[in-house]
Protein backbone atom coordinates (compact mmCIF):
# COMPACT_ATOMS: atom_id res chain seq x y z
CA UNK A 1 0.00 0.00 0.00
CA UNK A 2 2.82 2.35 0.93
CA UNK A 3 4.61 1.41 -2.27
CA UNK A 4 1.50 2.14 -4.28
CA UNK A 5 1.06 5.54 -2.60
CA UNK A 6 4.72 6.36 -3.18
CA UNK A 7 4.45 5.46 -6.85
CA UNK A 8 1.35 7.64 -7.18
CA UNK A 9 3.21 10.59 -5.62
CA UNK A 10 5.92 10.21 -8.21
CA UNK A 11 3.55 9.57 -11.07
CA UNK A 12 1.25 12.56 -10.59
CA UNK A 13 3.94 15.27 -11.07
CA UNK A 14 5.17 13.41 -14.15
CA UNK A 15 1.67 13.39 -15.62
CA UNK A 16 1.19 17.09 -14.87
CA UNK A 17 4.57 17.95 -16.37
CA UNK A 18 3.76 15.91 -19.45
CA UNK A 19 0.42 17.66 -20.00
CA UNK A 20 2.00 21.05 -19.27
CA UNK A 21 4.67 20.39 -21.89
CA UNK A 22 2.05 19.22 -24.37
CA UNK A 23 -0.04 22.35 -23.75
CA UNK A 24 3.01 24.61 -24.12
CA UNK A 25 3.98 22.93 -27.38
CA UNK A 26 0.41 23.21 -28.66
CA UNK A 27 0.16 26.91 -27.78
CA UNK A 28 3.57 27.61 -29.34
CA UNK A 29 2.45 25.90 -32.54
CA UNK A 30 -0.79 27.90 -32.63
CA UNK A 31 1.14 31.10 -31.85
CA UNK A 32 3.54 30.49 -34.73
CA UNK A 33 0.58 29.82 -37.03
CA UNK A 34 -1.47 32.93 -36.17
CA UNK A 35 1.59 35.19 -36.34
CA UNK A 36 2.82 33.50 -39.50
CA UNK A 37 2.92 34.80 -43.08
CA UNK A 38 -0.91 35.08 -43.50
CA UNK A 39 -1.24 37.54 -40.59
CA UNK A 40 1.82 39.48 -41.70
CA UNK A 41 0.46 39.68 -45.26
CA UNK A 42 -2.95 40.80 -43.93
CA UNK A 43 -1.51 43.57 -41.77
CA UNK A 44 1.07 44.69 -44.34
CA UNK A 45 -1.57 44.61 -47.08
CA UNK A 46 -3.80 46.77 -44.90
CA UNK A 47 -0.92 49.23 -44.42
CA UNK A 48 -0.33 49.49 -48.18
CA UNK A 49 -4.06 49.80 -48.98
CA UNK A 50 -4.69 52.55 -46.41
CA UNK A 51 -1.59 54.38 -47.64
CA UNK A 52 -3.03 54.43 -51.16
CA UNK A 53 -6.58 55.37 -50.09
CA UNK A 54 -5.39 58.25 -47.90
CA UNK A 55 -3.16 59.56 -50.71
CA UNK A 56 0.00 58.83 -48.69
CA UNK A 57 -1.08 60.54 -45.50
CA UNK A 58 2.50 60.02 -44.22
CA UNK A 59 3.54 63.15 -46.14
CA UNK A 60 1.51 65.15 -43.61
CA UNK A 61 3.87 64.08 -40.80
CA UNK A 62 5.14 67.67 -40.18
CA UNK A 63 1.53 68.80 -39.65
CA UNK A 64 0.89 65.78 -37.42
CA UNK A 65 3.91 66.58 -35.24
CA UNK A 66 2.75 70.19 -34.92
CA UNK A 67 -0.80 69.14 -33.94
CA UNK A 68 0.54 66.67 -31.34
CA UNK A 69 1.77 69.58 -29.22
CA UNK A 70 -1.17 71.88 -30.02
CA UNK A 71 -4.08 71.97 -27.58
CA UNK A 72 -7.60 72.03 -29.02
CA UNK A 73 -9.23 74.57 -26.69
CA UNK A 74 -12.95 74.06 -26.29
CA UNK A 75 -13.00 70.69 -28.06
CA UNK A 76 -14.97 67.80 -26.54
CA UNK A 77 -12.82 65.14 -24.83
CA UNK A 78 -11.24 63.92 -21.61
CA UNK A 79 -7.50 64.39 -22.29
CA UNK A 80 -5.35 66.55 -24.55
CA UNK A 81 -4.08 65.47 -27.97
CA UNK A 82 -0.62 65.09 -26.52
CA UNK A 83 -1.89 63.20 -23.47
CA UNK A 84 -3.67 60.65 -25.65
CA UNK A 85 -0.64 60.29 -27.92
CA UNK A 86 1.74 59.93 -24.97
CA UNK A 87 -0.46 57.27 -23.32
CA UNK A 88 -0.73 55.38 -26.61
CA UNK A 89 3.02 55.64 -27.14
CA UNK A 90 3.63 54.49 -23.56
CA UNK A 91 1.67 51.34 -24.40
CA UNK A 92 3.65 50.53 -27.54
CA UNK A 93 7.11 51.35 -26.19
CA UNK A 94 7.65 48.05 -24.42
CA UNK A 95 10.46 45.53 -24.30
CA UNK A 96 9.88 44.82 -27.99
CA UNK A 97 11.50 48.16 -28.84
CA UNK A 98 14.84 46.73 -27.66
CA UNK A 99 14.70 42.96 -27.15
CA UNK A 100 12.22 42.48 -30.00
CA UNK A 101 14.50 44.31 -32.41
CA UNK A 102 17.44 42.17 -31.29
CA UNK A 103 15.32 39.07 -31.91
CA UNK A 104 14.49 40.28 -35.43
CA UNK A 105 18.19 40.84 -36.24
CA UNK A 106 19.18 37.48 -34.76
CA UNK A 107 16.49 35.56 -36.64
CA UNK A 108 16.20 37.56 -39.86
CA UNK A 109 19.65 39.12 -40.21
CA UNK A 110 20.57 42.82 -40.57
CA UNK A 111 18.11 43.20 -43.47
CA UNK A 112 15.25 42.86 -40.99
CA UNK A 113 16.01 46.42 -39.79
CA UNK A 114 15.09 47.89 -43.19
CA UNK A 115 11.83 45.95 -43.46
CA UNK A 116 10.98 46.88 -39.89
CA UNK A 117 11.54 50.55 -40.71
CA UNK A 118 9.45 50.42 -43.90
CA UNK A 119 6.64 48.65 -42.04
CA UNK A 120 6.64 51.46 -39.49
CA UNK A 121 6.29 54.07 -42.24
CA UNK A 122 3.43 52.22 -43.94
CA UNK A 123 1.78 51.53 -40.57
CA UNK A 124 1.25 55.25 -40.06
CA UNK A 125 -1.61 55.15 -42.60
CA UNK A 126 -3.38 52.27 -40.83
CA UNK A 127 -2.98 53.96 -37.45
CA UNK A 128 -4.46 57.14 -38.98
CA UNK A 129 -7.43 55.25 -40.45
CA UNK A 130 -8.35 53.24 -37.36
CA UNK A 131 -8.16 56.27 -35.07
CA UNK A 132 -10.17 58.39 -37.53
CA UNK A 133 -12.94 55.77 -37.49
CA UNK A 134 -12.80 55.51 -33.68
CA UNK A 135 -13.12 59.30 -33.33
CA UNK A 136 -15.95 59.41 -35.89
CA UNK A 137 -18.01 56.78 -34.04
CA UNK A 138 -17.02 57.40 -30.44
CA UNK A 139 -19.62 57.48 -27.69
CA UNK A 140 -20.01 58.77 -24.14
CA UNK A 141 -20.42 56.50 -21.18
CA UNK A 142 -23.06 57.21 -18.53
CA UNK A 143 -20.56 59.44 -16.66
CA UNK A 144 -19.95 61.59 -19.71
CA UNK A 145 -16.49 60.15 -20.45
CA UNK A 146 -15.52 59.40 -24.04
CA UNK A 147 -15.25 55.82 -25.29
CA UNK A 148 -14.10 54.49 -28.64
CA UNK A 149 -12.44 51.62 -30.41
CA UNK A 150 -13.26 48.90 -32.90
CA UNK A 151 -16.21 47.60 -30.87
CA UNK A 152 -17.97 50.98 -30.92
CA UNK A 153 -17.22 51.49 -34.62
CA UNK A 154 -18.91 48.18 -35.41
CA UNK A 155 -21.95 49.08 -33.32
CA UNK A 156 -22.40 52.74 -34.25
CA UNK A 157 -21.58 52.47 -37.96
CA UNK A 158 -24.06 49.64 -38.57
CA UNK A 159 -26.76 50.53 -36.05
CA UNK A 160 -30.28 50.36 -37.51
CA UNK A 161 -32.76 53.28 -37.29
CA UNK A 162 -34.56 51.49 -34.44
CA UNK A 163 -31.35 51.40 -32.39
CA UNK A 164 -30.63 47.68 -32.79
CA UNK A 165 -27.31 46.32 -34.08
CA UNK A 166 -27.07 43.47 -36.64
CA UNK A 167 -25.85 40.22 -35.10
CA UNK A 168 -22.73 40.11 -37.26
CA UNK A 169 -21.67 43.63 -36.22
CA UNK A 170 -22.36 42.80 -32.57
CA UNK A 171 -20.34 39.57 -32.94
CA UNK A 172 -17.36 41.45 -34.40
CA UNK A 173 -17.55 44.05 -31.63
CA UNK A 174 -17.66 41.49 -28.81
CA UNK A 175 -15.00 39.36 -30.53
CA UNK A 176 -12.56 42.27 -30.51
CA UNK A 177 -13.37 43.35 -26.94
CA UNK A 178 -13.16 39.86 -25.41
CA UNK A 179 -9.83 39.03 -27.03
CA UNK A 180 -8.48 42.45 -26.11
CA UNK A 181 -9.51 41.79 -22.51
CA UNK A 182 -7.54 38.51 -22.52
CA UNK A 183 -4.52 39.99 -24.29
CA UNK A 184 -4.16 42.84 -21.83
CA UNK A 185 -3.43 40.56 -18.87
CA UNK A 186 -0.42 39.01 -20.55
CA UNK A 187 1.14 41.58 -22.86
CA UNK A 188 0.17 44.64 -20.86
CA UNK A 189 0.90 43.34 -17.37
CA UNK A 190 2.67 40.01 -16.83
CA UNK A 191 5.30 40.27 -19.58
CA UNK A 192 6.28 43.83 -18.74
CA UNK A 193 6.68 43.16 -15.00
CA UNK A 194 8.71 40.06 -15.84
CA UNK A 195 11.06 42.17 -17.97
CA UNK A 196 11.56 44.67 -15.14
CA UNK A 197 12.28 42.04 -12.46
CA UNK A 198 14.65 40.16 -14.79
CA UNK A 199 16.70 43.27 -15.53
CA UNK A 200 16.83 44.37 -11.89
CA UNK A 201 17.80 40.89 -10.68
CA UNK A 202 20.53 40.59 -13.32
CA UNK A 203 22.07 43.94 -12.43
CA UNK A 204 21.41 44.27 -8.69
CA UNK A 205 20.47 40.77 -7.52
CA UNK A 206 17.24 42.00 -5.88
CA UNK A 207 14.44 39.58 -5.03
CA UNK A 208 11.94 39.46 -7.94
CA UNK A 209 8.99 39.24 -5.51
CA UNK A 210 9.96 42.52 -3.82
CA UNK A 211 10.60 44.28 -7.13
CA UNK A 212 7.35 42.94 -8.58
CA UNK A 213 5.37 44.06 -5.52
CA UNK A 214 6.89 47.57 -5.75
CA UNK A 215 6.21 47.89 -9.48
CA UNK A 216 2.63 46.63 -9.21
CA UNK A 217 1.93 48.70 -6.08
CA UNK A 218 3.06 51.98 -7.62
CA UNK A 219 1.26 51.16 -10.87
CA UNK A 220 -1.95 50.50 -8.91
CA UNK A 221 -1.77 53.92 -7.26
CA UNK A 222 -1.47 55.57 -10.67
CA UNK A 223 -4.24 53.45 -12.23
CA UNK A 224 -6.67 54.23 -9.40
CA UNK A 225 -6.19 57.91 -10.18
CA UNK A 226 -8.06 57.39 -13.46
CA UNK A 227 -7.28 58.50 -17.00
CA UNK A 228 -6.13 61.99 -15.98
CA UNK A 229 -3.50 60.51 -13.64
CA UNK A 230 -2.36 57.86 -16.15
CA UNK A 231 -2.09 60.33 -19.03
CA UNK A 232 -0.41 62.90 -16.77
CA UNK A 233 2.32 60.43 -15.82
CA UNK A 234 2.71 59.29 -19.44
CA UNK A 235 2.96 62.90 -20.67
CA UNK A 236 6.04 63.35 -18.48
CA UNK A 237 7.51 59.84 -18.59
CA UNK A 238 7.35 59.15 -22.35
CA UNK A 239 9.30 62.22 -23.60
CA UNK A 240 11.93 61.84 -20.87
CA UNK A 241 12.49 58.11 -21.26
CA UNK A 242 12.26 58.18 -25.05
CA UNK A 243 14.62 61.14 -25.33
CA UNK A 244 17.11 59.64 -22.85
CA UNK A 245 17.12 56.30 -24.68
CA UNK A 246 17.61 57.96 -28.08
CA UNK A 247 20.46 60.12 -26.75
CA UNK A 248 22.11 57.05 -25.21
CA UNK A 249 21.83 55.19 -28.51
CA UNK A 250 23.22 58.18 -30.42
CA UNK A 251 26.25 58.15 -28.11
CA UNK A 252 26.71 54.43 -28.77
CA UNK A 253 26.42 55.04 -32.51
CA UNK A 254 29.06 57.78 -32.16
CA UNK A 255 31.35 55.22 -30.51
CA UNK A 256 30.63 52.89 -33.45
CA UNK A 257 30.87 55.69 -36.04
CA UNK A 258 33.62 53.96 -38.03
CA UNK A 259 31.24 51.04 -38.65
CA UNK A 260 28.09 53.00 -39.56
CA UNK A 261 28.68 52.99 -43.33
CA UNK A 262 29.34 49.26 -43.21
CA UNK A 263 26.19 48.78 -41.12
CA UNK A 264 23.94 50.65 -43.58
CA UNK A 265 25.44 48.77 -46.52
CA UNK A 266 24.91 45.45 -44.73
CA UNK A 267 21.31 46.30 -43.83
CA UNK A 268 20.39 47.17 -47.43
CA UNK A 269 22.33 44.25 -48.92
CA UNK A 270 20.83 41.67 -46.57
CA UNK A 271 17.31 43.04 -47.15
CA UNK A 272 17.41 42.08 -50.84
CA UNK A 273 20.06 39.36 -51.15
CA UNK A 274 20.84 36.16 -49.19
CA UNK A 275 23.98 36.74 -47.16
CA UNK A 276 25.59 35.38 -44.00
CA UNK A 277 26.65 38.05 -41.53
CA UNK A 278 28.88 38.42 -38.49
CA UNK A 279 31.18 35.52 -39.15
CA UNK A 280 28.33 33.32 -40.37
CA UNK A 281 26.55 33.48 -37.01
CA UNK A 282 23.47 35.12 -38.57
CA UNK A 283 22.00 33.84 -41.80
CA UNK A 284 20.05 36.34 -43.82
CA UNK A 285 17.72 34.88 -46.37
CA UNK A 286 15.49 37.45 -48.06
CA UNK A 287 12.27 35.85 -46.82
CA UNK A 288 13.56 35.57 -43.24
CA UNK A 289 14.62 39.23 -43.26
CA UNK A 290 11.23 40.23 -44.66
CA UNK A 291 9.24 38.04 -42.27
CA UNK A 292 11.03 38.93 -39.04
CA UNK A 293 11.51 42.59 -39.92
CA UNK A 294 7.86 43.10 -40.85
CA UNK A 295 6.69 41.11 -37.81
CA UNK A 296 8.73 43.31 -35.47
CA UNK A 297 7.59 46.49 -37.18
CA UNK A 298 3.94 45.40 -37.05
CA UNK A 299 4.13 44.31 -33.43
CA UNK A 300 6.11 47.30 -32.14
CA UNK A 301 3.73 50.07 -33.20
CA UNK A 302 0.48 48.03 -32.99
CA UNK A 303 -0.90 49.69 -36.12
CA UNK A 304 -3.90 47.61 -37.14
CA UNK A 305 -4.22 45.81 -33.81
CA UNK A 306 -6.84 48.25 -32.55
CA UNK A 307 -5.26 49.31 -29.25
CA UNK A 308 -4.44 52.99 -29.91
CA UNK A 309 -8.06 53.99 -30.74
CA UNK A 310 -9.10 52.96 -27.22
CA UNK A 311 -7.21 55.94 -25.79
CA UNK A 312 -7.15 58.25 -28.82
CA UNK A 313 -10.94 58.42 -28.88
CA UNK A 314 -10.86 60.10 -25.45
CA UNK A 315 -8.83 63.03 -26.80
CA UNK A 316 -10.19 66.56 -27.02
CA UNK A 317 -10.15 67.24 -30.76
CA UNK A 318 -12.12 69.52 -33.09
CA UNK A 319 -12.54 66.81 -35.70
CA UNK A 320 -11.48 63.18 -36.29
CA UNK A 321 -8.71 64.09 -38.72
CA UNK A 322 -6.75 66.13 -36.17
CA UNK A 323 -6.51 63.32 -33.62
CA UNK A 324 -5.90 60.73 -36.34
CA UNK A 325 -2.90 62.76 -37.51
CA UNK A 326 -1.63 63.00 -33.93
CA UNK A 327 -2.03 59.23 -33.46
CA UNK A 328 -0.11 58.70 -36.70
CA UNK A 329 3.01 60.03 -35.00
CA UNK A 330 3.00 56.96 -32.73
CA UNK A 331 4.40 54.51 -35.34
CA UNK A 332 6.83 57.23 -36.41
CA UNK A 333 8.35 57.62 -32.94
CA UNK A 334 8.07 53.98 -31.93
CA UNK A 335 9.26 52.16 -35.06
CA UNK A 336 10.71 54.69 -37.48
CA UNK A 337 12.85 56.34 -34.77
CA UNK A 338 13.29 54.21 -31.62
CA UNK A 339 13.27 50.74 -33.19
CA UNK A 340 15.57 52.04 -35.94
CA UNK A 341 18.19 53.38 -33.53
CA UNK A 342 17.98 50.11 -31.57
CA UNK A 343 18.57 48.19 -34.80
CA UNK A 344 21.49 50.41 -35.82
CA UNK A 345 23.11 50.03 -32.38
CA UNK A 346 22.85 46.24 -32.62
CA UNK A 347 24.08 45.96 -36.22
CA UNK A 348 26.95 48.47 -35.82
CA UNK A 349 28.12 46.79 -32.61
CA UNK A 350 28.06 43.38 -34.31
CA UNK A 351 30.05 44.85 -37.20
CA UNK A 352 32.60 46.09 -34.63
CA UNK A 353 32.59 42.71 -32.84
CA UNK A 354 31.72 40.09 -35.51
CA UNK A 355 32.36 37.16 -33.14
CA UNK A 356 30.20 38.58 -30.31
CA UNK A 357 27.30 36.16 -30.85
CA UNK A 358 29.52 33.10 -30.56
CA UNK A 359 31.74 34.47 -27.79
CA UNK A 360 28.79 35.58 -25.60
CA UNK A 361 26.82 32.40 -26.18
CA UNK A 362 23.85 34.33 -27.57
CA UNK A 363 20.73 32.20 -27.85
CA UNK A 364 17.88 34.71 -28.05
CA UNK A 365 17.06 38.39 -28.43
CA UNK A 366 17.46 39.18 -24.72
CA UNK A 367 20.98 37.75 -24.50
CA UNK A 368 21.93 39.47 -27.76
CA UNK A 369 20.74 42.85 -26.44
CA UNK A 370 22.70 42.31 -23.21
CA UNK A 371 25.83 41.32 -25.12
CA UNK A 372 25.60 44.26 -27.54
CA UNK A 373 24.97 47.00 -24.98
CA UNK A 374 27.52 45.39 -22.63
CA UNK A 375 30.33 46.10 -25.12
CA UNK A 376 29.91 49.85 -24.62
CA UNK A 377 31.93 51.00 -21.59
CA UNK A 378 30.17 52.87 -18.77
CA UNK A 379 26.97 53.86 -20.57
CA UNK A 380 25.95 50.71 -22.50
CA UNK A 381 24.42 48.58 -19.73
CA UNK A 382 22.68 51.51 -17.94
CA UNK A 383 21.05 52.58 -21.23
CA UNK A 384 19.72 49.06 -21.78
CA UNK A 385 18.58 48.66 -18.18
CA UNK A 386 16.82 52.03 -17.89
CA UNK A 387 15.30 51.64 -21.37
CA UNK A 388 13.73 48.27 -20.56
CA UNK A 389 12.52 49.35 -17.09
CA UNK A 390 10.96 52.63 -18.24
CA UNK A 391 9.47 51.21 -21.43
CA UNK A 392 7.98 48.23 -19.60
CA UNK A 393 6.56 50.35 -16.74
CA UNK A 394 4.91 52.80 -19.13
CA UNK A 395 3.35 49.88 -21.00
CA UNK A 396 1.78 48.63 -17.76
CA UNK A 397 0.13 52.03 -17.27
CA UNK A 398 -1.04 52.45 -20.86
CA UNK A 399 -2.54 48.99 -21.25
CA UNK A 400 -4.37 49.32 -17.94
CA UNK A 401 -6.58 51.98 -19.52
CA UNK A 402 -7.20 49.77 -22.56
CA UNK A 403 -8.39 47.03 -20.25
CA UNK A 404 -10.67 49.37 -18.34
CA UNK A 405 -12.36 50.52 -21.56
CA UNK A 406 -13.05 47.03 -22.93
CA UNK A 407 -14.20 45.78 -19.50
CA UNK A 408 -16.56 48.74 -19.25
CA UNK A 409 -17.93 47.96 -22.71
CA UNK A 410 -18.35 44.23 -22.09
CA UNK A 411 -19.62 44.04 -18.53
CA UNK A 412 -20.36 47.51 -17.17
CA UNK A 413 -18.65 49.72 -14.57
CA UNK A 414 -19.19 47.44 -11.60
CA UNK A 415 -16.70 44.97 -13.12
CA UNK A 416 -13.91 47.51 -13.56
CA UNK A 417 -12.50 47.19 -9.97
CA UNK A 418 -12.32 43.40 -10.43
CA UNK A 419 -10.47 43.87 -13.71
CA UNK A 420 -7.96 46.23 -12.06
CA UNK A 421 -7.36 43.70 -9.27
CA UNK A 422 -6.77 40.86 -11.75
CA UNK A 423 -4.52 43.09 -13.88
CA UNK A 424 -2.27 43.89 -10.93
CA UNK A 425 -2.24 40.23 -9.76
CA UNK A 426 -1.19 39.07 -13.24
CA UNK A 427 1.57 41.65 -13.19
CA UNK A 428 2.87 40.33 -9.86
CA UNK A 429 2.73 36.71 -11.03
CA UNK A 430 4.57 37.62 -14.21
CA UNK A 431 7.25 39.35 -12.15
CA UNK A 432 7.98 36.25 -10.06
CA UNK A 433 8.27 34.01 -13.11
CA UNK A 434 4.77 32.60 -13.41
CA UNK A 435 2.83 32.59 -16.63
CA UNK A 436 4.86 31.48 -19.68
CA UNK A 437 1.76 29.66 -20.89
CA UNK A 438 -0.34 32.75 -20.19
CA UNK A 439 2.05 34.87 -22.27
CA UNK A 440 1.78 32.54 -25.26
CA UNK A 441 -2.01 32.43 -24.92
CA UNK A 442 -2.28 36.23 -24.83
CA UNK A 443 0.05 36.52 -27.81
CA UNK A 444 -2.40 34.32 -29.74
CA UNK A 445 -5.37 36.43 -28.63
CA UNK A 446 -3.45 39.55 -29.69
CA UNK A 447 -3.34 38.26 -33.26
CA UNK A 448 -6.97 37.12 -33.24
CA UNK A 449 -8.27 40.46 -31.93
CA UNK A 450 -6.55 42.18 -34.86
CA UNK A 451 -8.84 40.42 -37.37
CA UNK A 452 -12.14 42.25 -36.60
CA UNK A 453 -10.16 45.50 -36.29
CA UNK A 454 -8.51 45.09 -39.71
CA UNK A 455 -11.87 44.25 -41.29
CA UNK A 456 -13.29 47.38 -39.68
CA UNK A 457 -10.40 49.48 -41.00
CA UNK A 458 -10.86 48.16 -44.55
CA UNK A 459 -14.63 48.81 -44.44
CA UNK A 460 -14.07 52.39 -43.23
CA UNK A 461 -11.36 53.40 -45.71
CA UNK A 462 -13.86 54.90 -48.16
CA UNK A 463 -15.38 57.15 -45.51
CA UNK A 464 -11.96 58.06 -44.10
CA UNK A 465 -10.58 58.86 -47.57
CA UNK A 466 -13.53 61.15 -48.36
CA UNK A 467 -13.38 63.07 -45.09
CA UNK A 468 -9.57 63.23 -45.16
CA UNK A 469 -9.84 65.01 -48.50
CA UNK A 470 -12.11 67.58 -46.87
CA UNK A 471 -10.25 68.10 -43.60
CA UNK A 472 -6.61 67.58 -44.56
CA UNK A 473 -6.13 68.19 -48.27
CA UNK A 474 -8.77 70.92 -48.76
CA UNK A 475 -7.38 72.95 -45.85
CA UNK A 476 -10.21 72.51 -43.29
CA UNK A 477 -8.14 70.99 -40.49
CA UNK A 478 -9.42 73.60 -37.98
CA UNK A 479 -13.08 72.99 -38.78
CA UNK A 480 -15.32 71.94 -35.89
CA UNK A 481 -17.05 68.60 -36.37
CA UNK A 482 -20.81 69.00 -35.88
CA UNK A 483 -21.29 65.38 -34.80
CA UNK A 484 -21.86 64.84 -31.08
CA UNK A 485 -21.11 61.52 -29.43
CA UNK A 486 -24.22 59.64 -28.27
CA UNK A 487 -24.49 58.35 -24.70
CA UNK A 488 -24.11 54.61 -24.17
CA UNK A 489 -26.57 52.72 -22.01
CA UNK A 490 -25.20 51.33 -18.73
CA UNK A 491 -25.64 47.71 -19.72
CA UNK A 492 -23.48 44.75 -20.61
CA UNK A 493 -22.58 44.55 -24.31
CA UNK A 494 -24.42 41.24 -24.40
CA UNK A 495 -27.72 42.99 -23.56
CA UNK A 496 -27.26 46.44 -25.10
CA UNK A 497 -28.77 47.23 -28.53
CA UNK A 498 -30.16 43.72 -28.76
CA UNK A 499 -32.28 43.04 -31.83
Amino acid sequence: MLNESYNKELLLPKILDRYSMDLTELLNAVDAAVWGPPMIILLLGCHIYTTIRTKVIQRKLPLALKLSVTKDDGAEGDVSNFGAMATSLASTLGTGSIVGVATAVLSGGPGAVLWMWLTGILGMATKYTEVFAAMKYRVKDWRGEMMGGAMHVWEQRYKRPDGTVPWWAKLAAIWFALLACITIFGIGSAVQTSAITSVVRANFGWDPAIVSAFVCGTALLVILGGLQKVSGICEKLVPIMGGAYILGCIYILFCNSSFLVESFCLIFECAFTPKAAFGGAVGSGIMFALQFGCARGLFSNEAGLGTAPLISSAAASKNPARQALVAMTGPFWCTVVICLVSGLVIVSTLCAHPNLIADAGVSDGATLANAVFGTIPTIGTPVLMLGIICFAYSTILGWSYYGERVTLYLFGRRWVPLYIGLYICMGFLGGIGVGDIAWTATDISNALMAIPNIIMVLLCTGMVAKETQHYVYDGNIDEEDSHHAPTLEEKSAFLRNKA
